[in-house]
């Protein structure tokens, strides 16, 4: 009954008010990944501080893991413990948690949680007048219309990724309506403007991996196509400015509402963070003070993305040809095992000074936020291109998987960042190519423009009251809509 507290102390009815006015009860439930739960953490921060009532159900080890900072209080954690489930290591309950390989057993545990969900709708007083789902959870959907709670798919990928994956129709089991990765090398048919929305052979391999079943019994492919379709309404993280044409046509594959949320970037450090910030990584901040303005190249691949052992060495030798000085956040290759030589032999002695190699975390908007920094070498996470975007600084995009080459595709045709290009067949990248890249968006005059696009792009990406304009043309939409 703790649950029922508090949401009992959080929701206070004005019977006398206009419907219009009354705060909305707003139910949000991610998937078990930081790229997920972070963005829906900042939208279920914002409607809170908006005044609406946001229950953010997530397993416990999560929730002690996202409320490290001061929460609004309308803002409740709604703990739903994950099961101990075979293949599942103990205490894992994100995908950084575990191998490219367990994720599958992470689902298993989440479609577990069918009975305390239900359990969390008949207990709360009162009923959420809506729930935001993420792909990985359809079967929320029928016992949500138990209860008369429409739902809203979230999604926290761009409508370019969404609009490549295509209308419900293309999406099946196995290898999808498309049939074989080479026709994902092609931009699709149903896109009716100009576009360089495709895939690498290479990419189109691993994106292969969403269709294909697993130990859940579900495909990614599935879980999505089905989510999407039992939902009244997309809400991709995006915005118009961005990427208009195709939140509009989204709208036209789904055949039904297409909400952008706007960026939904972090608020940037405050002064006291950036001072716990710098005291606690005293030597990073003491060697970028120490850099010219924007000369620096802030590498880093996100909590999951790896490269093998062979791309990894082409790219620290890109970097070191590169002489450009560089910040590289290094997570450890896949097939690493003891003994292997994750960096070339000498490679961190002849680049000392010059460059810093940092094993761990790093406050990463602070480190963009730093004025010596001039560009990010990314895996083209969308949370990435967004915080880099937040800070003007223009992308060097090296894409792994998923939606990444969708987003280093859109950024390339808006022309505020520029693609390290691989060999289709096997995703080889040389050094030399890295090198070109690098100099190309850091220092060359060719390369202007680029630099000059991305400044302009903070306008937008920094802009917190213009996005959160998103949150508030959602609002209306969800009040408007509520009853079933």
């Amino acid at each position: 009954m703790a649950m029922q507290q508090e949401l009992d102390h959080h929701y206070h009815h004005h019977e006398d008010d206009h419907e219009d006015d009354h705060p909305l009860h707003i139910a949000v439930f991610p998937w078990l990944a930081f790229g997920h739960m972070m963005p829906l953490l900042e939208l279920s921060k914002t409607l809170a501080n908006k005044g609406h009532h946001v229950s953010y159900l997530a397993t416990p080890r999560n929730i002690s893991r996202l409320s490290s900072t001061t929460l609004p209080s309308l803002l409740t954690f709604i703990p739903l413990p994950l099961p101990q489930t075979p293949g599942l290591p103990d205490l894992a309950e994100a995908t950084s948690d575990v191998s490219p390989d367990q994720v599958q057993y992470l689902k298993i545990a989440l479609d577990s949680l069918q009975h305390p969900f239900t359990t969390f709708l008949q207990e709360a007083s009162p009923k959420p007048d809506w729930i935001l789902l993420d792909f990985a959870t359809p079967w929320a959907i029928p016992i949500a219309s138990k209860f008369s709670i429409p739902c809203v798919f979230f999604s926290v990928f761009t409508a370019s990724f969404l609009t490549f994956i295509g209308p419900p129709s293309e999406i099946t089991e196995g290898k999808g309506s498309r049939g074989s990765p080479e026709n994902f090398t092609v931009t699709p048919a149903w896109i009716p403007f100009p576009s360089k929305l495709a895939y690498s052979l290479h990419g189109a391999r691993n994106l292969m991996a969403l269709y294909e079943s697993n130990a859940s019994g579900l495909s990614d492919a599935c879980r999505y196509r089905m989510t999407a379709q039992g939902c009244k309404a997309l809400a991709p993280r995006t915005c118009r400015e961005v990427e208009r044409e195709l939140v509009e046509l989204l709208e036209d594959l789904h055949e039904k509402p297409v909400l952008p949320l706007g960026l939904l970037a972090p608020a940037p450090p405050t002064k006291d963070q950036v001072e716990v910030d710098v005291e606690k990584h005293k030597e990073i901040f003491a060697w970028l003070d120490g850099q010219r303005e924007r000369s620096v190249v802030y590498v880093a691949f996100g909590s999951e993305a790896t490269l093998s052992v062979e791309l990894l060495h082409e790219l620290a030798l890109g970097l070191e040809l590169s002489n450009l000085p560089f910040l590289w956040v290094l997570r450890k290759p896949l097939g690493s095992g003891d003994g292997v030589e994750v960096l070339p032999l000498g490679f961190e002695e002849r680049v000392r000074g010059r460059g810093v190699v940092v094993n761990g975390w790093v406050p990463q908007l602070g480190v963009l936020g730093h004025g010596g920094v001039g560009g990010f070498l990314s895996h083209s996470g969308w949370s990435s291109i967004v915080e880099a975007l937040q800070c003007g600084l223009p992308l060097m995009l090296l894409p792994i998987y998923v939606d990444q080459e969708a987003n280093a595709r859109m950024v390339g045709e808006r022309g505020f960042g520029v693609e390290v290009e691989r060999r289709g067949e096997d995703g080889f990248f040389s050094r030399e190519e890295v090198t070109r890249v690098l100099r190309l968006v850091m220092v060359d005059e060719e390369g202007e423009g680029v630099r000059v696009r991305a400044r302009e792009m903070k306008k937008v990406f920094a802009d917190r009251v213009g996005q959160e304009k998103y949150v508030d043309e959602f609002v209306r939409f969800m009040k408007v809509h509520k009853k079933l």
